[in-house]
């Protein structure tokens, strides 16, 4: 018979989760011209070190960017779906525009 490998997966002491398979829906200011830019990850201090390091050539010339929201998903088919609602510009992302009033006027002054 086969012999089965056990990894370790770290997880959230909270909510039991494990941290490894997370899937987050991220929305950034650029500090430089004030606009948002929302993506997903699987890693998401990574991928914000990318995006302020030039890695990413969407937003290269748009840097640096501060991180003012972020949602966590177990599901990456869920996340991606999530931020192709808020990419659309409809209804989900007018909400959140809603939501985080605050935080984007304080990111962008």
């Amino acid at each position: 018979s086969g012999t089965w490998k056990i990894s370790r997966i770290k997880l959230c002491p909270d909510t039991n989760f494990a941290l490894s398979s997370m899937h987050y829906v991220y929305t950034l200011c650029s500090v430089k011209d004030k606009n948002l830019y929302i993506g997903c990850t699987n890693n998401l201090r990574r991928r914000l070190v990318e995006h302020n390091s030039g890695k990413s050539f969407s937003t290269m010339p748009r840097r640096p960017f501060t991180l003012v929201y972020y949602e966590a998903y177990t599901s990456e088919e869920d996340a991606r779906k999530r931020e192709q609602r808020l990419k659309l510009r409809g209804q989900a992302r007018n909400h959140l525009m809603t939501r985080l009033s605050a935080s984007l006027r304080q990111a962008r002054s």
